[in-house]
């Protein structure tokens, strides 16, 4: 499970460099599409993303590395925050969060839902045929088209010090349907 956890670790960081990078652009295209060399990295190097693996999770031992996953993206994501906090980056992840805190439960989980079915399509369609533009596609998709990204979200929430029952309750959400969206396509795959 150490592995796991570093592995999980390094995948959060590079989610929370995405965001970075997302932030400090006024263009959200580009930062649409710069965000993806996170998810690049994650696959080209083994790293493990929750919303890259649920998807894919079938035995007993996948299950029970899920919330190690989890918890080791939410360091990785930590990480970054706080170390764009003491460099004294000028990005703010303020008005995004208060944005997606101020929608209600459902919305939220239903764009969570598209979220993970673009991750599940990402990393399916990438092991079929290896072309990048099946990992950039899908993260551009998910980021112009507003759908939560559990663990970007842990990212956004950990910059903006936005921490509270309302958040806590609305990643679980997004972790849900992030899970949900993965797993449907997994299942209406092999049927």
């Amino acid at each position: 499970m150490k592995n796991t956890l570093v592995k999980a670790v390094y995948a959060g960081f590079m989610i929370g460099v995405g965001g970075v990078v997302y932030l400090a652009l006024e263009n959200k295209i580009v930062g649409a599409l710069l965000f993806s060399f996170g998810l690049l990295t994650i696959v080209n190097q083994g790293f493990f993303l929750y919303t890259g693996k649920i998807g894919f999770a079938k035995t007993k031992e996948d299950f029970e590395r899920i919330p190690v996953i989890i918890i080791g993206n939410l360091i990785g994501t930590g990480i970054v925050a706080v170390l764009c906090r003491l460099a004294g980056m000028n990005i703010s992840s303020a008005a995004i969060c208060e944005a997606k805190l101020a929608k209600a439960p459902v919305p939220i989980f239903i764009l969570s839902v598209f979220c993970g079915i673009m991750m599940y399509l990402a990393i399916d369609n990438f092991n079929k045929c290896k072309n990048h533009l099946f990992i950039i596609a899908p993260v551009m998709i998910f980021i112009l088209s507003g759908f939560e990204h559990s663990v970007a979200n842990m990212f956004y929430f950990s910059l903006a010090g936005m921490w509270n029952i309302r958040s806590i309750v609305y990643l679980i959400l997004m972790i849900l349907g992030n899970g949900v969206g993965a797993k449907v396509f997994d299942i209406c795959k092999q049927s």
